[in-house]
């Protein structure tokens, strides 16, 4: 059987590259809630399906590892990319089980197979996904000089970065987050893509598949199959919405809208079904390069409100178009054209499961206060003398 990787086992199947985690946080930017599909798989090993691919990635202070499983006795696979989705479940089924016979017989390591071509495209494909031409800590400064309260929270919350996730995958995943929360989403997203995505490789217990195509999503049967998963309401949205961009647009039409503006193009998602500015901004700075993209929620209102003393125009309490409106262009003005950016941090910062880093002294206060040791220690002594 196969098992999820580990660096620490032998890093002969990894490949690398620099990235110093004030520019990447794996755990604070998988663990957000901008992606649904990652999860720790090992103490600090991040484990989800990327490109077609599934991956493991972890990290050092000053190196991003990664380890893709791939193989090239699987048939339905070229250089780790899709040749083609499964036509059906059954389909899909006896594909699986092909593979996991295969797999049997293979150890972990060798699930690896890698050329200088690969090497170089699992690269391409890490650098775009994480933006990292984007230098982050650059704009943690510009965001810290404006706003001093970014200043303090980015200290300790630092290498958050947006994703530029798949169009597709990003839509349908945020219609499921309507009036849901993170754990739970990951669960849908996780039942959406066993049941139909193509499955991509099987590691200890874990079946791994690609997002489904907004092709089968289109399908009519599609509803039904998602009442029957547990989505509720969400169901219509996903099959309504798939099925329109198909009848009116094309496959393509989503990638299409990273070359609009961000106007045009959250107008744009705002004409399907289940698409709110919500999770119209969301898809926005998650996949379509709106970094001004500002997704608010009841829960970023509240932190407009406690840290920085936003009061809504007109005294309003709850969250209509207009307080929506109002909230983005604040911190579109606060914080520049990356303004998603710094909201995401901040965001990530409020997050209970992330809590217990407040507790913990950052690398900068540490330096500070060995320099007051230091200067106390040096006091004492020129009083001795």
């Amino acid at each position: 059987m196969s098992h999820h990787a580990l660096l620490s086992l032998g890093a002969t199947a990894w490949r690398c590259l620099s990235c110093p985690k004030s520019e990447l946080r794996l755990d604070l930017t998988l663990g957000c809630g901008q992606s649904f599909r990652w999860r720790e798989t090992g103490e600090g090993h991040w484990t989800g399906v990327m490109g077609g691919r599934v991956w493991t990635l972890t990290q050092t202070e000053d190196t991003l590892w990664y380890h893709v499983y791939r193989r090239h006795s699987d048939p339905g696979l070229i250089k780790g990319r899709k040749r083609k989705k499964a036509a059906n479940s059954q389909e899909s089924a006896k594909k699986l089980k092909e593979m996991s016979v295969v797999k049997e017989e293979e150890d972990a390591e060798s699930f690896y197979t890698s050329t200088s071509e690969q090497d170089g495209d699992d690269v391409e494909v890490l650098r775009d996904y994480f933006q990292l031409s984007v230098k982050l800590e650059d704009l943690y400064k510009e965001w810290g000089d404006a706003d001093p309260h970014f200043s303090h929270t980015g200290n300790i919350f630092s290498g958050v970065r947006m994703l530029r996730q798949d169009p597709v995958e990003c839509l349908f995943s945020f219609i499921c987050s309507s009036n849901n929360h993170i754990s739970r989403i990951q669960g849908m997203i996780e039942r959406l893509c066993s049941t139909l995505g193509t499955p991509l490789c099987k590691l200890d217990d874990s079946v791994y598949h690609d997002f489904p195509s907004i092709e089968v999503l289109a399908e009519s049967s599609v509803k039904a199959q998602l009442l029957d998963l547990g989505f509720g309401y969400r169901a219509r949205f996903l099959q309504q919405s798939a099925h329109q961009i198909m009848s009116s647009h094309g496959p393509k039409w989503l990638l299409t809208l990273r070359n609009a503006s961000y106007m045009q193009a959250r107008d744009a998602l705002l004409t399907l079904p289940g698409v709110g500015p919500k999770v119209a901004d969301c898809v926005c700075l998650m996949s379509l390069d709106k970094s001004e993209a500002v997704p608010i929620d009841t829960h970023v209102l509240q932190i407009a409100k406690r840290d920085y003393n936003y009061v809504p125009g007109g005294g309003q309490k709850t969250l209509t178009n207009k307080v929506y409106k109002e909230i983005g262009d604040f911190f579109r003005t606060l914080w520049g054209s990356y303004a998603g950016w710094a909201h995401s941090v901040l965001f990530c910062a409020d997050l209970k499961k992330f809590q217990n880093l407040k507790e913990i002294p950052t690398i900068k206060e540490e330096k500070q206060q060995a320099t007051k040791q230091r200067k106390r220690i040096q006091t004492v002594k020129t009083e001795a003398k």
